[in-house]
């Protein structure tokens, strides 16, 4: 008898016979403990909380109704559309949009980049012929352009900022634009820094060329326009302007909706129509997909539609003007705080700030001081803080960023405490350095020639390393390998990252 192929599979099962349900949420509560928190405001990355009470259950209730619910197809379930007219209409209303305006929910703010660069590239083959088309971006626009780019074979033109603003360069923007470019962006504001680029200026440049200009409005889109209604100054930076002619808005930051939930806006439906993908080459079910995904469920969407519902105009208004105080006293009291500069003039929620060198006895400013920096987050982090860690590029400096939130406003002056006891605890700690000899080798290594067995060498020398018993865990102090990792050439410390997450997310 021959042996059987699938026996060794047979005898070890894939999951186990059965547990009850209390004994899995139990064991997925103990989990989550090991996490940052998402609500207390204390977690000043990747989070938005509202710090209303009754709105998670709001939202899980909502999901709870439609996870079973095939967004797929509208045809078959037809809520689907009601429920997402809803929230796209809301959103085109809220962003100055005028009749014709359409646009898409999507997962999140890097699917509707995503989709607007699709449909920019779509358009300018179309429309003009483009084969090998370009994507103009300030160098601080989010990572996602450059994941659509290479996702979709666009090659980026990256425009320095101006570095004392932090802002897009206008002139060196229109500059850029050939007669392959498909997409010029601005951010509105930029994630890094918190700056709200000049897109009046970019998007005129922009339509002079006839080129289509997205404005990356995924944090700022559901805040910025109740800024303005809650008494504060913003410029115009959506389809207000005539040059604009697709903007991506995010509902899970300051909308406060369960992540993810996207909107992605075209000012037309002819526009729109080159985000869709539309498929009758088999012999299945006709398939129009109006974003990535096809088959998703709706419970994403119908929490979404609950939670804006729920907060409503005034609702948002009050949310955003508590924002603008936590930020207002937060940056009043980092500037009175020695050796701490905000970089430019944040404007929409998000703070950045670097540490300094002291003063020299002549006045002279110090310079950021990327060691104590990262301590610094180190420390905070051990009294319950987690601010984020931006390393240095292109001669803008390295960083702490904030995310304010309305949940932010009560922890602001605890946040202020902590600071300074935390920055003296820093300096106290040996200062990190970087052989020199690893920054000589490093520059020589070519990310695409390196061996697993290299790379397994460097991670393990920065303290990255697999652990003995499973996947790769963190140190317990991220300062020395962040200060590595800052020293490293771009496209080697992208191939350390990518190897070092592979190894976290690994069988054993």
């Amino acid at each position: 008898m021959q042996p059987d192929p699938t026996a060794s599979a047979q005898e070890t099962p894939a999951l186990p016979a059965g547990r009850p349900a209390a004994e899995i949420l139990t064991e997925l509560k103990a989990l989550r403990t090991a996490d940052a928190p998402t609500r207390g405001g204390r977690t000043f990355a990747y989070v938005y909380d509202a710090g209303r009470e009754g709105l998670d259950e709001l939202a899980a209730e909502a999901y709870a109704a439609y996870a079973t619910v095939n967004g797929l197809d509208p045809t078959v379930f037809p809520s689907v559309a009601r429920l997402e007219n809803g929230l796209v209409g809301a959103a085109a209303a809220l962003l100055g949009a005028p009749p014709g305006v359409q646009g898409t929910f999507t997962s999140g703010g890097t699917e509707s980049i995503l989709l607007a660069v699709k449909a920019a590239r779509d358009h300018a083959r179309s429309t003009r012929g483009v084969t090998d088309p370009q994507l103009v971006l300030p160098s601080t626009a989010h990572a996602a352009f450059h994941k659509a780019a290479a996702y979709l074979g666009l090659e980026p033109v990256v425009v320095p900022v101006d570095p004392v603003t932090y802002k897009a360069n206008p002139t060196a923007m229109a500059a850029a634009i050939t007669p392959r470019t498909a997409l010029v962006v601005a951010s509105a504001p930029s994630y890094a820094h918190g700056v709200i680029d000049p897109v009046a200026r970019i998007a005129e440049a922009a339509a002079e060329h006839e080129v289509l200009c997205h404005v990356d409005a995924c944090i700022g889109g559901w805040l910025l326009p109740y800024l303005r209604r809650a008494g504060r100054t913003v410029e115009p930076f959506d389809f207000s302007l005539p040059g604009v002619t697709s903007v991506s808005v995010d509902l899970h930051k300051y909308g406060y909706a369960d992540k993810g939930a996207s909107v992605v806006l075209h000012r037309n439906a002819e526009l729109r129509r080159h985000q869709y993908f539309a498929h009758a080459g088999w012999p299945g079910y006709p398939v129009v997909n109006p974003t990535v995904q096809g088959t998703k469920s709706a419970g994403l969407l119908a929490q979404a539609w609950a939670v804006l519902q729920h907060i409503g105009e005034d609702g948002y208004t009050s949310l955003a003007a508590r924002v603008a105080e936590a930020s207002d006293h937060l940056i009043e009291g980092l500037r009175t705080t020695p050796d701490l500069h905000i970089l430019g003039e944040p404007e929409a929620g998000l703070v950045a700030f670097t540490v300094l060198t002291p003063a020299t006895p002549d006045g002279t400013t110090g310079t950021p001081d990327l060691s104590l920096l990262l301590h610094l987050a180190d420390e905070m982090r051990v009294r319950g803080w987690y601010l984020q860690p931006q390393l240095s590029f292109d001669g803008l400096p390295p960083n702490l960023h904030l995310t304010l939130t309305p949940a932010t406003v009560d922890r602001v002056d605890a946040l202020l405490t902590d600071l300074p006891e935390a920055l003296t605890e820093a300096r106290t700690l040996p200062p990190i350095t970087t052989d020199p000899a690893l920054t000589d080798l490093a520059a020589t290594l070519d990310p695409d020639t390196l061996t697993p067995e290299d790379v397994a060498g460097i991670l393990a020398f920065a303290g990255l390393g697999e652990s003995a018993d499973g996947p790769a865990r963190l140190p317990d102090r991220m300062a020395p390998v962040l200060y590595l990792l800052d020293t490293l050439p771009g496209r080697l410390k992208e191939r350390l990252l990518t190897e070092f997450v592979g190894s976290v997310f690994r069988l054993r």
